[in-house]
């Protein structure tokens, strides 16, 4: 307040005001431009008290400050500081500069009744005394309390000290800039003390702190800032005031040479006696801050903080790179209150609450997580359950001890007191330490309170029913392909009849005849190949390479083809297309065989229902547990309230789904996965899960926000659930696993679909339109000559006309035709594979390659049989026993 009004003398005057002990963050020069801080600003420590605060994982500190400006004015600071290393500031305790010593003692009972036990304490030295000597008196400079003093009370306390002092402030750690030690220091310290010693003989003990250093610096300066600005007469100009002015500041003049010398001081920089001496905007820089340990007499020095490094041993910067700035690793070993040989955790259960008190809920169903009975006989309460029992070994896994006792949230006749949430609200109005029990993890509760880390899976799931349809389905056949593959199959068995016919009608006489007749034959021929492909082409693959392979099938596949179809085709397109075509067939066949047979002997076992949308349109009934959250969420994903039915535990969900939806039941059931696993452990054979892609965060503890608790519970936990502790527990409370296979959160299908065949059909489509466009490029250049004989004055219908007429007619001049009609009529018949002989006549003036192939021409060729010494006419009926190629064979 002092420097307060006089920086506004300053700036009225004009005339420079230098302070070497004005700390408070609220003074500084862009409201006063004629003030400059020669000493640090309180906020340039906060930092470094956060470093330390962090360093040794304290989540929470209590300022203690002195009610003034000199004490408010750190307190923004330092709370930012704290939030920015994660750690809060439950409490202020401020005390009054006139505050008696009952009023200190009242106030340091309330802070022992906190659970907090780190203090950062900033005010006047004399108040200081009296707050330590109170708090040694109360047992609180003790085992688990933590004192950290800001610089001020440390440049106080240190620079003389005195056994009278610091035996109240022993393990206490206080926050000092640094002043090099140079000759130059040393020499002046020895200077200062003979003058001061010739002036007070009787105070032999004095020592120059932080504050005399920085006045020496400050009168340096002025006396440079004076030189430089070559002001030797200061002058000052009157006010024009009236006679009559109430006070002498109203007569207050401005001062000349201020600019001059405000300028001057700017600009001015030396090596002073605490190090490099520069004023930027306004105040010296923030020098690095010494970290020490009261011990004994003294203190002892246990680190440094920089802005640069952070928390160091040592002014290093080549060492102080290679470290985690936030680690206790990078200061020395600290002596705290009570000589512990562990760094307090910050925190205690209160002394006027020895226990936590922890709430439990109760419930009727799903006993095996939580259950409340109580003893009439003994009137105890005894808590069992699978949760129970893992808060009981997080506690045992901290490495300190935690005394606690549950609390049934229960009416006087035993029944709940109130929903989850209910339960929850309660540590949040301070009636309840925690919350142990099958607590889901969501948002809307964590605005209030904070949780550990889960100790169960997380995510929302639906089990349904299964059953087994396949076996009594009469359309079971028609399930191995899906729907698209199926008339994909169906079209691609026309195209390849249809592409087929145009390749071989005009030179093969099987595919001539009645339009009707030519069809029936061309899809007869491409359908029969699924009989041809399924039993010949398996027995090819004994050749011994995949070229012989290749070549003898395209040898006699065709051959094969007529045995078993009775026709056969005669052109190399057509034969080119029919075996990869009957490639493509063969995998179908193949597969589908694999996939029915599958549906056929192994039990498929297929859900009920798999998609909630499907639910939700048939107005079908869900159940959910009773007092769950997943209500809301079930409205929330669109059922209707009048829809959704209540269980209370494994049993009676099961009744339920055993009704049925239409009979007072429920037709799926939606819970979290540990309450859903626990009823397939019971139900395995009857019931399937269906993943929903809900996440939720599991079951966790509740304790209130920002419980310095709630990390070591939920390191505690890690510790639990990745040993083999965790399976013990859920075998004691659920029991060992059964041997019913694990739920599948997905059903597979056995079903073939295109996106598996596309590749084939890719395939034997580009075969089959190469090989009909090579086609009609051929017919169009053979025929050339009468397609552009035609009337040049006739239409285009007419020409399209005349070009489908020259199209369908038989082609008399290919020599595959004459071949085939050759070919066709000289076959044998073999009733039996037994030795045979053939024989064949033809017209003696005509040769075999000039012999007329008309239709209406009687052949006067004999096919003689040789079979067990019989003879057969070829004009004879043909026998049913196959016919082979003459010329093949």
């Amino acid at each position: 307040m002092q420097a307060r009004f006089v920086c506004d003398l300053g700036e009225k005057a004009k005339v420079p005001i230098i302070s070497f002990s004005a700390t408070s963050p609220s003074l500084n020069s862009t409201r006063n431009s004629y003030f400059l801080r020669a000493t640090q600003n309180d906020s340039a420590q906060v930092n470094a008290i956060g470093a330390l605060v962090q360093a040794f994982g304290w989540r929470e500190a209590v300022p203690i400050y002195i009610d003034n400006e000199y004490g408010e004015g750190i307190i923004p600071y330092l709370i930012d500081a704290l939030q920015e290393v994660d750690a809060r500031v439950p409490y202020r305790s401020v005390i009054s500069p006139l505050a008696t010593d009952d009023q200190i003692a009242e106030e340091l009972y309330k802070l022992m009744t906190m659970q907090t036990r780190v203090f950062i304490v900033h005010m006047y030295r004399s108040l200081g005394t009296r707050l330590f000597t109170k708090a040694k008196e109360k047992g609180m400079m003790s085992e688990g309390y933590v004192w950290i003093m800001t610089d001020g009370l440390s440049a106080d306390f240190l620079s003389s000290p005195h056994h009278s002092v610091t035996d109240t402030i022993q393990g206490v750690l206080g926050i000092k800039p640094y002043v090099p030690r140079t000759k130059e220091l040393e020499y002046f310290r020895a200077r200062w003390k003979r003058r001061f010693l010739q002036d007070n003989p009787d105070k032999i003990d004095a020592e120059l702190n932080i504050y005399g250093l920085l006045a020496y610096d400050a009168t340096t300066a002025l006396a440079l800032a004076v030189e430089k600005s070559g002001a030797t007469n200061f002058v000052f100009q009157k006010a024009n005031v009236s006679s009559n002015s109430s006070t002498d500041l109203a007569t207050l003049g401005t001062s000349l040479n201020g600019p001059k010398v405000i300028g001057a001081l700017w600009t001015t920089s030396f090596k002073g006696l605490t190090g490099d001496y520069l004023f930027v905007d306004g105040q010296l820089q923030s020098p690095p801050f010494r970290i020490v340990n009261v011990n004994g007499n003294g203190e002892r020095g246990i680190g440094f903080w920089t802005p640069e490094a952070g928390l160091v041993k040592k002014l290093d910067p080549r060492v102080n790179k290679r470290m985690n700035s936030t680690s206790t690793s990078r200061v020395s070993t600290v002596i705290f209150p009570g000589d512990p040989n562990m760094v307090p955790k910050g925190w205690e259960i209160p002394t006027n609450e020895k226990k936590l008190k922890i709430g439990v809920p109760v419930k009727y169903g799903f006993s095996e997580f939580v259950s409340v009975k109580k003893d009439p006989g003994s009137n105890t309460t005894k808590f069992t359950g699978f949760c129970i029992d893992v808060f009981d070994a997080v506690v045992k896994a901290l490495p300190y001890a935690l005394p606690y006792e549950f609390t049934a949230f229960a009416k006087p006749d035993g029944s709940p007191a109130g929903t989850y949430n209910d339960l929850v609200d309660q540590v949040h109005l301070k009636n309840y330490d925690a919350v142990v029990g099958d607590v889901t993890i969501i948002f809307k509760r964590s605005l209030n309170i904070d949780y550990t880390l889960p100790f169960t899976e997380s995510g929302v799931s639906m089990i349904v029913p299964i059953a087994n349809r396949n076996t009594k389905n009469a359309w079971v056949f028609m399930k191995p392909l899906t729907w698209d593959l199926w008339v994909s199959i169906f079209l691609f068995f026309i195209f390849i009849g249809f592409v087929v016919w145009v390749l071989e009608h005009r030179i093969n006489e099987d595919f001539r005849g009645s339009a009707s007749h030519q069809a029936g034959t061309s899809f007869w021929f491409s359908f029969s190949t699924m009989v041809f492909a399924q039993r010949n082409l398996p027995s090819l693959v004994n050749f011994p390479s995949p070229v012989v392979l290749a070549l003898h099938a395209y040898k006699h596949q065709i051959d094969l083809m007529f045995l078993f179809t009775g026709e056969r085709v005669v052109s190399n397109l057509s034969r080119a297309v029919i075996i990869i075509w009957c490639f493509v067939v063969l995998i179908l066949t193949q597969s589908y065989t694999a996939s029915l047979a599958s549906l056929l002997t192994v039990e498929q076992l297929q859900p009920t229902v798999t998609d909630v949308r499907e639910l939700i349109k048939k107005e079908e009934y869900v159940g959910y547990q009773d007092g769950s959250f997943v209500r809301g969420l079930l409205l929330d994903l669109g059922f209707k309230e009048s829809k959704l039915r209540v269980y209370s535990s494994p049993e009676e969900c099961h009744h339920l789904f055993s009704n049925g939806s239409g009979y007072g039941g429920i037709a799926a059931a939606f819970d979290e996965l540990a309450y859903l696993k626990l009823i397939l452990s019971r139900y395995c054979s009857k019931y399937t899960m269906i993943d929903l892609n809900i996440k939720t965060g599991g079951l966790g503890f509740v304790f209130p926000k920002g419980s310095p608790l709630v990390p070591h519970i939920s390191r505690a936990i890690l510790n639990v659930t990745e040993g083999d502790k965790m399976e013990k527990i859920e075998n004691a409370s659920f029991g060992k696993k059964s041997s019913c296979p694990e739920s599948s959160t997905s059903i597979s299908s056995n079903r073939l679909s295109l996106k598996s065949f596309w590749g084939l059909f890719l395939i034997a489509g580009l075969a089959a339109s190469v090989a009909l466009i090579i086609f009609l490029v051929m017919f169009v250049y053979r025929e050339r000559n009468v397609l552009m004989s035609y009337d040049s004055t006739a239409s285009i219908w007419s020409r399209i006309e005349n070009f489908f007429r020259i199209f369908i007619q038989r082609d008399s001049t290919s020599s595959t035709y004459r071949k085939s009609e050759l070919n066709g009529r000289n076959v044998i018949s073999l009733p039996s594979p037994s030795a045979y002989s053939v024989h064949t006549e033809y017209p003696a003036d005509q040769s075999s390659e000039s012999y007329d192939s008309s239709p209406n021409r009687q052949s006067s060729q004999e096919v003689v049989v040789v079979d067990n010494g019989q003879l057969t006419n070829r004009n004879q009926e043909r026998p049913a026993a196959l016919e082979i190629d003459h010329e093949n064979l």
